[in-house]
């Protein structure tokens, strides 16, 4: 944690974040980590301390300066009263700090349990500093996960310096958000950080701040494209574009290197529980992707890909390791396939798979055909039941203003039965101007029409 905080003292004068018109120095970074450090004198080493807040000046300094105090961090993004509370029930805090509203930081102090999970009593003991993160709970419970964040700092620390700027898309309590934070940290970029994730708002940020970097889920790049901000704001100065978090259609990905063709595509790729590998794409039309990370090694079995990394979680406060081998492995439920020189492709996720008679169908193979008919802008595909095949292929779509529902549906289904297998051609077409879209900017695969 030191040689991470003493990498951001040598940019001193450079720009470290940029929310909305107000912009902050490493200088000003620096300088109140160390602040606040010091003004939380009450909060000791092993004190698991939930943040309350999403992106901002004084949440990243608290969150760095509780990390170099060698605490436990739990970052919670939401204004759902009941969604923070379950979150603080399991990881049981000393403290909370919440950012949200109008006013000054509050603090509440926790009542201190007797008994502590093993995980977190073996982290007070090893004076690490820890990082608690949930999944998202779209099946369930959500999983909290907890990480020696320490360890996480110290594969930043190597990081060259760039003259980058770089927007943080992914939330606050997101693996993905807290490495590209991270790491632009680590390299002394320009952090660009939008006040809400709308595409014109973003598209903004990026002429205004001449942002080179935009990390982004395929969902919200389709929104960009649908709200046709590349050719209502000057978007010159983006280098590269990164997607991960859910499968990308191969139609999308194609319309994306024809709208942005200079642009670099790149997908990335990691799991709440392993990190973010460091990935290389084929090309910027494909997307087959190999893992090049030092940290990590993978295999496949039976099509599911297995990781292993020196950054993954010690465990789960609330949930048994059974996603783990014994050896270390963590089964992380993406479906892929392999080539021969090594790349994978990601096809979709495993308790995603439609199984229609025995036949299994991909999400992302029939949004992909879909989306290639002219006037649909956005579509999700999920199972619903079958009395006879068990489940069968539905899909949700968006299509342009004006166009006739019934000539779309008979479009559909035409290009489909040309272009997929008769078992994956959808039996049932919903129209909606929501496809079904979370707050993270993935898409929902539910049967929420039945």
């Amino acid at each position: 944690m030191i040689k991470y905080l003493d990498k951001l003292s040598n940019y001193s004068s450079q720009t470290a974040l940029c929310f909305g018109r107000e912009s902050y120095t490493y200088l000003q970074l620096n300088s109140r980590i160390s602040s606040h450090a010091q003004e939380l004198s009450d909060i000791k080493q092993g004190n698991i301390v939930v943040l309350v807040s999403d992106y901002s000046f004084e949440a990243i300094c608290l969150f760095l300066a509780l990390a170099s105090k060698k605490c436990i961090v739990v970052p919670v993004v939401s204004d759902n009263y009941e969604e923070i509370q379950k979150r603080i029930a399991v990881s049981e805090p000393d403290v909370v700090i919440n950012l949200r509203g109008e006013g000054n930081i509050k603090i509440d102090s926790q009542r201190v349990r007797s008994q502590r999970h093993d995980l977190i009593l073996t982290m007070r003991q090893k004076n690490r500093a820890g990082l608690i993160l949930f999944s998202s709970g779209s099946t369930g419970q959500p999983k909290a996960m907890i990480h020696d964040l320490d360890n996480l700092l110290e594969t930043y620390v190597t990081k060259r310096g760039k003259s980058l700027s770089i927007m943080v898309f992914l939330m606050f309590d997101h693996i993905g958000g807290l490495n590209t934070l991270l790491n632009s940290l680590s390299m002394g970029a320009k952090i660009v950080i939008p006040d809400k994730r709308e595409p014109e708002h973003v598209a903004e940020l990026i002429e205004r701040e001449k942002v080179h970097l935009l990390p982004a889920s395929p969902t919200f790049l389709n929104m960009m494209l649908i709200a046709g901000v590349n050719t209502r704001f000057n978007l010159s100065s983006l280098r590269m574009v990164t997607y991960g978090t859910e499968p990308m259609p191969e139609s999308l990905l194609v319309r994306l290197k024809e709208e942005f063709p200079r642009v670099k595509l790149l997908q990335t790729f990691g799991t709440s529980e392993t990190g973010i590998a460091q990935t290389s794409s084929r090309s910027s039309k494909s997307l087959e992707i190999r893992i090049d990370d030092p940290n990590q090694e993978y295999k496949v079995i039976n099509g599911e890909l297995w990781l292993r990394s020196k950054t993954q979680i010690l465990g789960y406060l609330n949930h048994d390791m059974s996603s783990f081998s014994d050896d270390g492995w963590f089964q992380t439920g993406d479906l892929v396939q392999e080539s021969s020189d090594g790349f994978l492709k990601i096809i979709g996720r495993a308790k995603e798979v439609i199984n229609v008679g025995g036949e299994k169908v991909l999400p992302s193979e029939v949004e992909s055909a879909v989306l290639e008919v002219e006037g649909v802008l956005d579509c999700v595909a999920y199972a619903i039941a079958n009395s006879i095949t068990g489940q069968t292929v539905a899909v949700n779509v968006t299509i342009s203003p004006k166009l006739e529902k019934a000539y779309i549906k008979k479009s559909i289904r035409k290009h489909c039965k040309h272009v997929l297998d008769s078992y994956k051609v959808p039996t049932k077409i919903q129209f909606s101007n929501d496809v079904g879209i979370s707050s993270r900017m993935k898409k929902i695969r539910i049967d929420k029409y039945n």
